[in-house]
């Protein structure tokens, strides 16, 4: 079935652009790009990539992540969280796999892999 001009692809990337200040919380099926800010919880079942303009201030849950620019508080990322050396990270971070360059700045408690799968409520635990 062919996708007319009105209908809109859910699993497309979502962008905040830079200039660009949101309040209140956000939830995708997609990816989101955050160039611009952020202050709410933002719950992704994709990508979230924060460029190097962006900045967040709330939770973040999602698949994959990547942060180049302001984070401050709880993330939540169930495969790979990479930390790039132009990111600035505050609060706890729960992931499968951290990665982190030189320069980056992280402050904070941080839980991998089984340990992060321990550290979830019992009602998140997959039995």
């Amino acid at each position: 079935m062919a996708k007319t001009n009105n209908e809109i692809d859910s699993q497309g990337i979502n962008l905040v652009g830079k200039g660009t200040q949101i309040t209140g919380d956000i939830n995708s099926d997609g990816d989101i790009r955050i160039d611009g800010e952020l202050t709410g919880n933002l719950n992704c079942s994709g990508r979230v990539v924060i460029g190097i303009t962006g900045k967040v201030t709330g939770e973040v849950s999602c698949k994959n992540s990547e942060i180049s620019g302001y984070q401050k508080g709880k993330l939540q990322i169930e495969q790979h969280l990479s930390l790039k050396a132009s990111c600035k990270v505050y609060g706890e971070i729960s992931t499968g796999k951290l990665s982190i360059e030189p320069g980056a700045v992280f402050s904070g408690s941080c839980a991998m892999g089984e340990q992060a799968n321990h550290d979830k409520p019992k009602e998140l635990k997959k039995t």
